[in-house]
């Protein structure tokens, strides 16, 4: 199953599924052309009833590719199909549920973010939807920079599903070196695909409001 956002996407989880499954053979293959925010989605329902009539596992290349919408994500969870996703193995209907209801809680928060600065731009009187009023200082366009890296940062899926885990590991006041290793251990990785140190760890609780 993968998600058609350029030809290039498309080849490199083609290439990620094919190195999961290794010499497994693969029945039919789904590319999904709907965003991951939307319900719609035909491709997909048309590889979970092929999965269902052939007794088949459907397998996901990228966690984030399938859906971030927490309705969507529930319905298709309840399903009797075997979903594998490539980059998160270990995942399972728990984790998977607290990743999309954490993704969607953030994607409201950064168009809520969007929408007042806006606003807010507008009662300072600034032209909106020119490049000009956006970039007209070097200053501003490093602010820009900074912000734009850590939406990215933010909405990373590796960061999110680590922070999903965090969460409940800091309710049970577990230690920052105890959460590192208990990452590390269940094949979490960072947003580079690396194992976590400390540093990274507290640095993702800063970021979800876990520490100060």
């Amino acid at each position: 199953m993968k998600q058609q956002i350029s030809g290039l996407g498309v080849e490199a989880q083609r290439e990620i599924i094919h190195n999961h499954v290794k010499h497994k053979p693969i029945l039919a293959e789904y590319i999904e052309t709907e965003s991951g925010k939307k319900s719609n989605r035909p491709q997909l329902l048309a590889a979970l009833a092929m999965c269902r009539k052939t007794n088949s596992i459907l397998i996901v290349a990228k966690l984030d590719r399938l859906s971030r919408n927490v309705a969507f994500t529930s319905k298709l969870l309840e399903s009797d199909v075997e979903i594998v996703f490539c980059d998160f193995p270990q995942a399972n209907r728990l984790i998977l549920h607290i990743i999309s209801s954490i993704a969607e809680y953030e994607a409201g928060l950064i168009s809520q973010r969007t929408k007042q600065s806006l606003q807010a731009k507008k009662v300072r009187g600034v032209q909106l939807g020119k490049s000009e009023n956006l970039m007209n200082k070097f200053e501003q366009a490093v602010q820009n920079s900074i912000v734009t890296n850590k939406a990215k940062a933010d909405n990373n899926p590796n960061n999110m599903r680590a922070i999903a885990l965090l969460r409940s590991l800091t309710m049970q006041g577990k230690s920052l070196s105890e959460m590192t290793c208990l990452l590390n251990e269940q094949g979490f990785v960072t947003s580079k695909g690396c194992k976590f140190q400390i540093t990274q760890v507290k640095r993702l609780l800063v970021r979800a409001g876990l520490m100060s």
